[in-house]
């Protein structure tokens, strides 16, 4: 199975050379890695002249290693609740990316619910955006792309445990990608309240608090689920620390400040 770009010279350059200049542009390639080998990140996942600079400063801190598992959410509504692709190739600008079929049967093993399933990713862009960042700090990259729709609580929860022993038992470094922008359409202000609510959840690595108060206060924070999912794994695996690594939204590129849409960097270690 191949998987084609979707939003390539859309949401980021077509041409390979346009876009390894923007990514180190935006990415800052002289700037140093965390020390600490990093758990997991949420990355925003809008067009690159709005959220690029939040993705890419967050990434260009982090120790990317040869396997990651992306984590999204569905935005087209399209096959199963929690779906990945378990084998095959994602076709990208800068090269074909490789999808770890032994990292994903582990998770299709532990995880209740989880579907081999290639149709909801056909147009999903939540992922596809994250991966040039990931190739530019790592040649050898192979990827485990999973996207999820409307789940419960209880099941992030469930979900996010049943990764954690994945990764445990795939026995090698892995990488936790959690895609998610912030509040959508409202102004500054308002966009800026709502996400301290989030992301004081977040920041104290609470699933819970984070799902609840995104639900409570109707923060569109499109990637709470797979955020939720992230941070359960991330605990899972020992996490302990979290660092912001920038908060911004889209009136800073386009001058609006009245429909902004709000975007974070944060590493989990």
């Amino acid at each position: 199975m191949i998987r084609h770009p979707a939003v390539a010279g859309q949401f980021y350059p077509a041409s390979p050379t346009d876009l390894k200049r923007m990514l180190h542009e935006l990415m800052e390639a002289d700037s140093p890695p965390i020390q600490d080998q990093a758990i997991a990140v949420v990355s925003p996942h809008a067009g690159y002249i709005y959220s690029g600079g939040v993705a890419g400063e967050t990434f260009a801190k982090v120790i990317v290693p040869e396997n990651v598992i992306l984590i999204g959410p569905n935005h087209h509504g399209l096959g199963a609740p929690i779906a990945l692709m378990s084998e095959g190739v994602w076709e990208m600008p800068m090269g074909a990316v490789d999808i770890n079929q032994d990292l994903a049967d582990c998770i299709l093993q532990t995880t209740p619910g989880a579907i081999n399933d290639h149709l909801s990713h056909r147009y999903e862009h939540s992922l596809e955006v994250q991966i040039p960042f990931l190739q530019i700090k790592q040649e050898r990259l192979t990827i485990v792309p999973l996207v999820v729709s409307h789940l419960s609580l209880e099941t992030c929860l469930a979900c996010g445990k049943s990764i954690a022993t994945a990764i445990k038992a795939f026995g090698k470094p892995v990488l936790l990608v959690a895609s998610s922008d912030m509040t959508h359409y409202e102004s500054r202000e308002i966009a800026q309240e709502k996400d301290t609510l989030a992301l004081n959840h977040l920041l104290r690595l609470d699933p819970e608090g984070l799902f609840q108060t995104v639900r409570s206060q109707r923060i569109s924070m499109c990637g709470v689920i797979p955020t939720t999912i992230v941070i359960a794994a991330a605990l899972a695996l020992g996490g302990k620390a979290t660092e912001l690594i920038r908060y911004t939204d889209s009136g800073e590129a386009s001058g609006d400040l009245n429909r902004v849409v709000g975007y974070a960097g944060v590493i989990i270690s």
